[in-house]
């Protein structure tokens, strides 16, 4: 009985920190279906609140399926990044052959305001190219092409009574991992007229930049998962004060979890910024649990919880000399944790800034510093 009550919880925890969120895709994850996938190109058949934006022929891979199956399937073997399918798409192929996903967003978006747009990709095993370009295009109305080839944006004026909103992703070390899952991720301004996104590559194929990949299949196919468009509350990290404890406005934690979602690193992203106009500072990361769970099991994984952000400030560009991270576990509560709303307060990550030198490290905190109060 205990089991259930605990899975309960993190399942209520779950669907209030995806309110939170306020992912506006429709079934992000491809996990609602209406019929096991048993043929290609029938992703908007089989899948609540996606489609195709032209006659291309998108997939939809699920653990269900044996055809389409999902790792297994006619590109490779790929697990999903999240929950048990993914979609897929050819993002190069001969004849500039193009295939475009299409979902469905729950509002319009607002006018003027910025949102992050992110989604995770893998390129299938049997690719022979990965691609260094990567669009998205937001359009008012729902784009049904009559055409298989690439959608190129000169040609999007003919069409009528539609407005368009695109952004082009560009990674210089190609999207090429076949084993794992990349996070792609960019921003937009609305222009409020904004109802679908499309996934795909905008570009022919003379002008897509391409790198050899070691497949079989003369093209680049990727699985795609966790589609997400969120409005992004900008965080003010202006007037920082050293040595007191500030709390990450933007970041907290799923239960018994440690990784970092697109709020969470826009939030980040506002610290960094900050950061690299004050090369002097120097930043400790806390972070904490709620009481669930025992003693030594929070305390790792708050442990994990604030070196998932310290990597994530490396990542961005901070010395790793510059950063120091601890765990606390559930020995420092925010607020009581009597409800899910305080234990979900208490799953948070904080951080101090110091003019003073980090000592050199001595465990895999990466530093020590004097002002440390643990």
């Amino acid at each position: 009985m205990q089991n259930v009550f605990q899975l309960l919880i993190a399942f209520v925890g779950l669907q209030l920190y995806t309110v939170n969120a306020q992912n506006l895709i429709s079934n992000p994850s491809f996990e609602k279906f209406s019929i096991c996938p048993d043929e290609h190109g029938n992703v908007a058949e089989d899948v609540g609140s996606w489609s195709k934006a032209t006659e291309g022929t998108s997939d939809y891979f699920n653990t269900c399926s044996s055809k389409m199956g999902v790792p297994n399937n006619f590109n490779g073997c790929q697990t999903a990044a999240f929950g048990s399918a993914y979609a897929g798409a050819y993002f190069l192929a001969p004849n500039n052959y193009r295939e475009y996903i299409q979902g469905k967003l729950i509002k319009t978006l607002e006018k003027g305001k910025r949102y992050g747009i992110s989604f995770y990709i893998s390129l299938s095993e049997k690719s022979k190219y990965a691609i260094g370009d990567i669009g998205v295009l937001l359009s008012a109305k729902q784009m049904n092409i009559k055409s298989t080839k690439v959608i190129k944006r000169p040609s999007l004026k003919n069409e009528k009574n539609n407005s368009f909103n695109y952004e082009e992703i560009k990674k210089p070390s190609f999207f090429k991992d076949k084993k794992g899952w990349t996070e792609v991720y960019t921003e937009i301004t609305a222009s409020g007229t904004e109802n679908f996104l499309i996934i795909g590559n905008f570009k022919d194929n003379r002008d897509t930049k391409t790198l050899q990949a070691e497949g079989t299949k003369n093209a680049s196919y990727y699985y795609i998962d966790m589609v997400s468009v969120l409005p992004i509350e900008t965080s003010s990290y202006e007037n920082l004060k050293v040595d007191r404890v500030y709390a990450f406005k933007k970041v907290h934690f799923p239960v018994d979890d440690y990784g970092l979602d697109v709020v969470s690193k826009t939030d980040l992203k506002s610290l960094y910024k900050h950061l690299k106009k004050n090369p002097e500072m120097f930043i400790s990361i806390h972070a904490h649990t709620d009481n669930d769970g025992n003693l030594s099991y929070n305390k790792s994984l708050s442990n994990k919880r604030a070196k998932s952000v310290a990597n994530y400030l490396i990542a961005l560009g901070v010395k790793q000399s510059r950063i120091q991270w601890y765990g606390y576990g559930e020995n420092k509560p925010a607020v009581a944790n009597k409800s899910l709303v305080g234990k979900q307060k208490n799953r948070r990550a904080e951080f101090i800034l110091s003019e003073k030198r980090f000592i050199p490290k001595s465990r895999n905190n990466y530093a020590e510093t004097l002002f440390e109060d643990d």
